[in-house]
């Protein structure tokens, strides 16, 4: 099963790269640096309301799934309810027009949050295919979507918000794998052999580290786009969006597949299995991409607005590659009852890259552009390292 999880991930990483890549060659950075404002809006609404649901999902095996994915469900959509009026708030600092851009973040923040709900119950109790599927075909449907829409659009002028609709139909299919799970089932799901492996964190542990999490994320476009304008945030949320892909296949393909199997942490130490090889392997393919990228705009191949990639290639290449590591190793700590550790160390390292990120606006934008990223990809790369070591020696 988790070599199939892998290919699909692989395949849907090659996917979501193709659509980052067409966003390069089809769109503005203007058109680009919008819809990362609305699609990072989005995001931190969709994680906030989850508060990790899809982690408790497969690390809690005494609960059967339907039942899991019903009450993580309900729970999420009430607190995304609730966070309309902080999702209203970041739209306002964003300094796009609060309409129709909340409505855009609020569709794809909710298809989203089904759509990552769907991932982690398809693990718990689809077949191969299925939990391939669900992978594959999000992404695969707003590439395609996207690519036909910005075609004909050059066609016939098209000028519709061809990027969130995109990303929206994609969401919106990946929400779809949800609905089994919130019909009515007999309590006749097969539970995973007791083992050591549980998230025993409360409520509040797991809805402070979420937050931090979500406001990190979220911060770093807001911010740029406030500080440096839409074509600075253009330039570094599109080569953020392809580099960043492989952080996240890393957890989909390897520590989420450990956790739904519910494997002891000594199962997970063969040689090429080791987290090492995988997040040091991931690292590797996270430099061949900025190479690649550093390539295609020596070469010409990329519209010449999109120069300013330059000064963001080599920190975001050590930014990502850094989060490929500690992806690598995050299931230890739910593994060794380390969770709350885990979370309190995650949130220490959030706070420390908050106040690099937020720096310039205290200091009057006393940075530029490449001197910031610098900066805050140099301190999250180490503090990732140092999370990354301490996973390594859980047992």
């Amino acid at each position: 099963m988790s070599r199939v999880i892998a290919l699909a991930s692989a395949a849907a990483f090659a996917t979501q790269v193709a659509f980052a890549l067409l966003m390069l060659r089809l769109f503005t950075p203007q058109e680009v640096g919008e819809f990362s404002v609305i699609s990072q809006i989005g995001f931190f609404w969709m994680t906030l309301a989850l508060a990790q649901a899809p982690l408790g999902l497969l690390a809690n095996q005494h609960l059967p799934a339907h039942i899991a994915a019903q009450q993580a469900w309900r729970a999420s959509a009430w607190r995304g309810l609730a966070l309309l009026p902080v999702a209203a708030l970041a739209v306002w600092f964003s300094q796009l027009s609060l309409w129709p851009a909340l409505l855009w973040a609020m569709l794809l923040a909710f298809c989203q949050m089904g759509w990552m709900l769907a991932q982690s119950f398809t693990l718990r109790v689809g077949s191969a295919w299925q939990q391939a599927m669900v992978r594959v075909l999000p992404p695969l449907t707003a590439a395609t979507t996207a690519a036909g829409a910005a075609l004909l659009g050059a066609w016939v002028g098209w000028t519709r918000p061809t990027l969130v609709l995109s990303a929206l139909l994609g969401y919106a299919v990946g929400a779809l794998w949800l609905v089994p799970a919130l019909r009515p089932h007999a309590a006749n799901d097969t539970l995973a052999a007791s083992n050591s492996q549980s998230d025993p964190r409360s409520a509040a542990l797991r809805m402070a580290h979420t937050l931090v999490d979500a406001l990190l994320a979220t911060a770093i476009i807001v911010v740029w786009q406030r500080l440096y304008g839409a074509e600075e945030t253009g330039w570094m949320s599109a080569l953020l969006r392809v580099l960043g892909f492989l952080p996240a296949v890393v957890h989909m393909a390897w520590a989420q597949v450990v956790l739904a199997k519910g494997q002891s942490n000594q199962n997970t130490h063969n040689a090429w299995a080791s987290p090492w090889w995988l997040g040091l392997g991931a690292f590797a393919c996270v430099i061949v991409l900025g190479l690649s990228c550093a390539v295609a705009l020596y070469q010409e191949w990329l519209d010449p607005r999109w120069a300013g990639l330059w000064h963001y290639i080599a920190p975001l290449v050590l930014w990502q590659g850094s989060a490929c590591l500690s992806a690598a190793f995050s299931h230890r700590p739910f593994q060794t009852q380390s969770a709350s550790a885990y979370s309190w160390a995650c949130m220490a390292l959030g706070g420390v890259q908050a106040v690099v990120l937020l720096a310039p606006v205290a200091l009057t934008q006393t940075m530029d552009a490449q001197e910031h990223m610098a900066a805050f990809a140099l301190v999250s790369s180490l503090g990732l390292l140092g999370v990354t070591g301490w996973m390594a020696r859980l047992r």
